[in-house]
């Protein structure tokens, strides 16, 4: 046999390894690939199931986002009555920090709510500010505040059983009361029952989302 032919069929078999070499590492990488996407999905499948068994109740999903609304401005930038402050504290408590709610806080010690709200768990609260209050003619105002019972019946609708996120705010929700509270839109821009302003969202304390409104919402008779 010539050295020529033995060169040509070197050559051969070295191109063929070659091939072969190529072809395992393709198969080799597309099916880490694969074996990636796989696990990538089985993650956010696990991740969307644990979402979805949590009602929007874990406090994680709550504080996805960011507090949103043209009445943030207005909170403290620092101290208890901050985002942050708030945060750290029960939402009774956490409200009394804040300026915009001192009606709202003095409406929940006259009913005796401030230990209720305080060791709930996983709540919402719409909050009026002081101004939703100011719009209930004086004579009315005076006379809810009086009246314990009727008073109770107005606060504890405007609390929901479980922290409703932005993404979850849209929709019908139980209320602590028993009726029904009806939200609409999207962010940042959702209203309460046809008429009540979501002015500051997303607002956390230690134990409730709190959605700050502009009018006082009010159950069916």
């Amino acid at each position: 046999m010539s050295v020529t032919t033995r060169d040509r069929r070197t050559f051969t078999a070295l191109l063929a390894a070659g091939a072969l070499a190529l072809t395992l590492g393709a198969c080799s990488s597309s099916g880490g690939s694969s074996s990636s996407s796989a696990s990538a999905a089985g993650s956010a499948s696990a991740s969307t199931a644990s979402a979805a068994m949590s009602g929007g109740a874990a406090p994680t999903a709550a504080t996805a986002g960011q507090p949103f609304g043209a009445a943030c401005a207005a909170v403290p930038k620092d101290g208890a009555g901050s985002f942050t402050g708030m945060a750290t504290d029960p939402v009774a408590t956490a409200a009394s920090n804040n300026p915009l709610l001192s009606t709202l806080v003095a409406a929940v010690k006259q009913a005796g709510l401030v230990d209720t709200l305080n060791s709930a768990q996983d709540i919402t609260v719409f909050a009026p500010t002081n101004d939703a209050f100011a719009k209930i003619p004086k004579a009315d105002l005076d006379a809810l505040l009086a009246d314990k019972a009727k008073l109770t019946k107005v606060l504890t609708y405007h609390v929901t059983p479980e922290r409703l996120a932005p993404d979850a705010l849209a929709g019908t929700h139980k209320t602590l009361e028993g009726g029904d509270l009806t939200v609409t839109g999207a962010q940042p821009d959702f209203t309460v029952n046809g008429n009540s302003k979501v002015l500051c969202g997303n607002v956390q304390t230690a134990n409730a989302t709190v959605h700050i409104v502009d009018t006082v919402l009010l159950p069916a008779s």
